[in-house]
Parts: structure tokens; C-alpha cells; sequence
């Protein structure tokens, strides 16, 4: 089993969860997060004062599927979530050694 962590840009999360329903991913967490990369911030004016803005809004989808899902769902991600403009994210692959179903106390793929 596998984590796929995704950053993205909020504006595409319903893109992406769109893009993983057909492959039978029936569960995912979503945090609203902040960040920076290669962006470095962005300059914004308020009220007539320019002040830097460090670290960007994000939203980071974490989704856990069977070792045989990984590349369908990370081609699913890129390919919804990419604009072709700087600061569209990463993804990132982690190994699961053990999941449980609290409910049921299925455990590893079942609970999936």
C-alpha cells in the first residue's frame, strides 16, 4: 500500500477529485495548507501598503491505494492539476506498512 501526497493549487481540488472517481478511489483527506517553492511568495497591495506575501494558500490531498493504483492515480493528479504555470505542486509517494478500519477492523487493503 501506498500514501500519495499531492499539493496543489486550491482551484483544482475539484478537478482532481473528479479525475480520481472513475478510478475507484472512494476516499481521500484534504488540508488547506500554506507554502512556498520556486514562487517565493508574491508582492500584493492592500489598502495602498505593498507588502510581501511569503507562503501561498495550497490544499494537500492525501490519498492511500493499493501498490497497483499508484501510477493511474498519480497521472490523474498531474494531469487534472496541472495549469503549466509555476507553483503547481508536487506529488510524493510513501510507502503504508499498516491500515485499519476503526469500524470494522479491516486492516491493510481491505480497509482501504
Amino acid at each position: 500500500m501506498m500514501l500519495v501526497t499531492a499539493i496543489i493549487k486550491p482551484f483544482k481540488l475539484e478537478d482532481v477529485r473528479e479525475a480520481l472517481t472513475p478510478l475507484g478511489i472512494q476516499g481521500l483527506t484534504v488540508t488547506e495548507v500554506k507554502g512556498f517553492g520556486r514562487q517565493k511568495g508574491q508582492t500584493e497591495i492592500y489598502r495602498g501598503a505593498e507588502y510581501v506575501v511569503s507562503f501561498l494558500p495550497k490544499v494537500k490531498i492525501e490519498v492511500a491505494v493499493a501498490d497497483d493504483q499508484v501510477d493511474a492515480v498519480i497521472e490523474a493528479i498531474v494531469a487534472s492539476a496541472r495549469t503549466g504555470k509555476i507553483g503547481d505542486g508536487k506529488v510524493f509517494v510513501t510507502q503504508v506498512s499498516k491500515v485499519v478500519r476503526i469500524r470494522t477492523g479491516e486492516t491493510d487493503v481491505e480497509a482501504l
